[in-house]
């Protein structure tokens, strides 16, 4: 089940064995056991933890970068990059623990005495997490946890087994105690069982729809919390401009993040009628110049894409592209001629694939933004600030950017609503999730 596939040749490049029920059950029992180090240990030991850790993912940055590139094909600057972005985060954490972890003073107004908030661990959780970014999508969940002494059993996908050994050689060269961060090849049956185990306070998982339905409704039976981070098709809303060619610039490269396979990558271009020719004349040129080549994650996704695409096409809509697929290649391109009525336009095309549509108005751009089961991310590219606040205001999304992209940051709180999932990650809201905001009330 866990393998290491080169995307680029499809070849089985190393094994790992899935893990015995025993195993699962040990991963557990020793994230258990390490709770006693999550209460116990101060917010400065936790902090100091967490900086050497972002230090060691800098130093181990080519090592780390190269495992990405070899299980889901992400071109190799990005790959580092997004190494890059583990240190901020890890960092970011270090630098902001105690002051998000200090004692909150509450005014009392019911009667004599003094009231706080102290936030504590809740103990065990579950991570469950994706192939596309498969070093910042633990960074991510385990930094602000693990800075309020939580502690993590950690199942990645089974396509990225390599980089989660690295990481959990990380974790324990950085100091952390046994069981503070435990990798497991564990099957989605013993994940369930984990799910379920009374020891584990809750769950947080980005991946599929499906894979989201499935871990909610488990954590729902056995009342825990769940944070999720599903799928995206997020909107990339054009109203005015004085500098074109920086817009499309600008989606281009929203669209050609990681090979396009982001859940917060602009998918749905929504270009007002006066801009529309030769938005989409500028933007489908530079977007098939600037592909990097690099391939989908398997061959099974570049096929899924594939379907979807032929399917957009079947309904009436034209694909604008050059070059054909070749296993997990696929070649950039446009799909115009599309309206909120298309199937496609419901769905989350994950790769180099982009959807433009013709807007009337600012009105009409943001029902058609907002025609969609998803709710991550948006773009909002205007001249005109009054229009920004107001269109950003209207948009059913977590996050909106204006007039700009790759504005994401450590200290930015990232999630969405409908069926993009809830909860958020990094920021302070991330460390709210799995917290227990203890009253402590002294009357006299």
């Amino acid at each position: 089940m866990y393998a290491v596939t080169d995307p680029r040749t499809g070849e089985v490049a190393e094994t790992y064995p899935t893990a015995t029920d025993a195993e699962v059950g040990a991963a557990v029992d020793a994230a258990h056991r390490a709770t006693a180090w999550g209460r116990s240990s101060s917010v400065a030991d936790r902090a100091a933890l967490l900086r050497r850790l972002g230090d060691l993912h800098a130093e181990h940055r080519d090592a780390l970068a190269a495992s990405i590139v070899r299980e889901m094909g992400k071109p190799l600057a990005e790959a580092e990059g997004e190494v890059g972005f583990c240190t901020d985060i890890y960092h970011y954490y270090a630098d902001h623990a105690e002051e998000f972890l200090a004692d909150e003073p509450l005014d009392v107004t019911s009667g004599p005495g003094t009231a706080v908030i102290r936030r504590s661990p809740v103990g065990v959780l579950l991570g469950i997490m994706p192939w596309n970014f498969p070093a910042y999508q633990v960074a991510r969940f385990a930094a602000p946890n693990l800075a309020l002494g939580n502690t993590i059993v950690l199942k990645h996908a089974p396509q990225c087994p390599g980089s989660a050994a690295l990481l959990e050689k990380l974790f324990a060269e950085a100091g952390f105690p046994a069981g503070a961060y435990v990798n497991v090849y564990a099957t989605n049956e013993q994940i369930a069982d984990v799910i379920a185990d009374p020891r584990v306070q809750g769950v947080s998982l980005t991946g599929s729809e499906r894979a989201g339905a499935a871990v909610a409704e488990i954590a729902g039976r056995h009342l825990k919390k769940a944070v999720l981070e599903l799928g995206g098709s997020d909107p990339f809303v054009v109203l005015s401009t004085d500098d074109l060619d920086s817009v499309v610039g600008a989606a281009v490269s929203a669209r050609l993040d990681n090979t396009g396979q982001a859940c917060n990558a602009a998918k749905r271009f929504v270009v007002v009628e006066e801009l529309y020719a030769p938005f989409v004349e500028r933007f489908t040129a530079r977007l098939i110049e600037e592909a990097t080549g690099a391939p989908l994650s398997s061959v099974a996704a570049a096929e899924n894409l594939g379907r979807q695409v032929d399917a957009a096409v079947a309904e009436g809509a034209t694909l604008h592209s050059t070059g054909t697929r070749e296993g997990a290649h696929f070649p950039a391109g446009v799909l115009t001629g599309l309206t909120t009525e298309h199937s496609a336009a419901r769905q989350e095309l994950f790769g180099p694939v982009a959807m433009v549509f013709p807007a009337a108005d600012e009105d009409d751009a943001i029902r058609i933004a907002n025609d969609t089961p998803y709710g991550l991310g948006s773009y909002v590219f205007t001249t005109d600030p009054a229009q920004a606040e107001r269109v950003a205001h209207r948009i059913e999304a977590g996050m909106v950017f204006v007039n700009g992209v790759g504005a994401e940051g450590a200290e930015l709180p990232f999630g969405g609503v409908k069926r993009s999932g809830f909860g958020r990650e990094l920021g302070r809201p991330g460390i709210e999730e799995f917290v227990n905001k203890k009253l402590i009330r002294t009357v006299g």
